[in-house]
């Protein structure tokens, strides 16, 4: 059996957040695949740590990875400043006898040096277009955990587990590995904090994850890090701040420009200016031709809580415009020209550290080391819906009982998506709109 049938039996999708299939992604052929090992989200650690802990499967992984896209070259981006990671990963690489092949390149201690477009910019030169993937100029993106699971898929292991960063102001930070579906509260507890009353959590990283409006969830493939906070704390106001006081706030916008000039998508050339859009949002402009500048947003974040210097919410104007735009049906029109780094992006990236102390976070950026500890829910609940595409389709009833790693959802025949697999041996109690449940044996 084929690399390529293996990954898409073993529901294999975006590690990162994304959750984009990737049998897809490695059926397109490319000059270049690149290991995203940036993780320039603030206080999140899987990634670093995987590739320190696990350096051999990842290595194989993603060195198989890049042979069945037909790459020339295997590129894994990581911080300079993980100097052991990138030891480990330089020592293991030689011994594995794949120096002509793979190669290691450190990246600058910046934000958003994850983001997929910047990667790309930063390991081979090259801009992805206006509204465009990787693939477009010559490349294919895989996310470290992604690599593991892909090696992991080689021995005919799918993806029923998920590392996950608990940090925050909380007693024990932590790394953890937890099964798919496990509820998203028991692993908020092993932060040593047990009423949530007075704190909010971020689903994700400090600058892109949004505020989980209820703990009531589950883990997924795409679950990366979970960010507890005190309900007070400036960075949850900010995020949950409600797009009609942004629009008030918004409209004492100066025109400084700095959301725009500190733009990571500007940076590389495209013609993103957030600066404008405030323009367009505060004196009632029409010309929706020029707004649908707004759909090359990353949502990075960095204007609204980095380079705005008076606090103003332009990643929200941009959302705000552009769920305008898609309910009158007006798309972003992808122009075929080449892109150029403008000559002041090096000038103009953020450290990690700034960022940090601007979130308020620096008193909590500490380490999340791996821990072994044992996460055994009675009942988990793996959504149908935890990748880009189409929900998998139950091929289980309730009452049936299942192994883990049994597949227990099919892909839509003809459609984008992504299987998915029983987490834990047990019994189906439970096929709802939106999740199998499985209650342990």
């Amino acid at each position: 059996m084929s690399l390529l049938v293996l990954v898409k039996e073993a529901g294999i999708v975006g590690a990162g957040g994304a959750g984009f299939p990737t049998h897809v992604k490695l059926a397109a052929k490319a000059e270049y695949i690149l290991l995203n090992g940036a993780e320039c989200e603030p206080l999140l650690r899987v990634d670093q740590q995987l590739m320190a802990v696990y350096p051999d499967e990842i290595i194989k992984g993603f060195e198989a990875a890049g042979r069945l896209v037909g790459a020339e070259k295997a590129l894994i981006g990581i911080k300079e400043k993980h100097k052991e990671v990138v030891e480990i990963l330089n020592q293991r690489i030689k011994a594995l006898g794949m120096d002509s092949y793979v190669e290691v390149r450190g990246l600058k201690d910046a934000y958003p040096a994850g983001d997929e477009q910047v990667l790309v910019y930063e390991l081979t030169g090259r801009v992805v277009p206006e509204a465009g993937i990787p693939i477009e100029v010559g490349c294919v993106v895989i996310n470290s955990e992604t690599a593991l699971n892909i090696f992991h898929a080689s021995r005919n292991k799918p993806v029923t587990e998920k590392y996950i960063t608990v940090a925050g102001d909380i007693p024990q930070r932590m790394t953890v590995k937890v099964p798919v579906g496990t509820p998203i509260i028991d692993v908020l507890r092993l932060s040593g904090i047990e009423n949530f009353a007075e704190y909010s959590v971020i689903d994700g990283g400090p600058m892109m994850g949004p505020v989980m409006i209820s703990l009531d969830g589950y883990v997924t493939k795409k679950t990366k890090g979970l960010v507890i906070l005190k309900k007070q704390h400036n960075l949850i106001k900010r995020k949950t701040t409600t797009m009609e006081a942004a629009k008030r706030v918004n409209k004492s916008c100066e025109q400084c420009r700095m959301c725009t000039e500190m733009c990571p998508r500007y940076l590389l050339g495209h013609d993103l200016q957030p600066h404008k859009m405030m323009r367009v949002t505060n004196y009632g402009l029409q010309d929706q031709e020029d707004q649908k500048m707004v759909y090359l947003c990353s949502q990075c974040n960095l204007c609204e809580l980095f380079s705005c210097p008076i606090g103003l919410f332009p990643k929200s104007n941009n959302q705000y415009l552009k769920q305008q735009l898609m309910e009158n049906n007006i798309r972003f029109t992808k122009v075929p020209i080449s892109y150029t780094a403008r000559k002041n992006r090096e000038f103009r990236l953020v450290p990690s550290k700034r960022l940090v102390a601007r979130l308020g976070l620096y008193h909590l950026d500490k380490p999340a080391p791996m821990t072994d500890v044992t996460v055994n829910p009675e009942v988990v609940r793996i959504a149908k819906s935890q990748h880009v595409g189409a929900p998998a389709i139950p091929i289980v009833a309730i009452g049936d009982n299942v192994s883990a790693g049994q597949l227990i959802g099919k892909i839509p025949d003809n459609s984008l998506g992504a299987a998915i697999h029983a987490s834990i041996s047990g019994t189906v109690v439970e096929i709802e709109h939106a999740y199998i449940a499985i209650r342990r044996v």
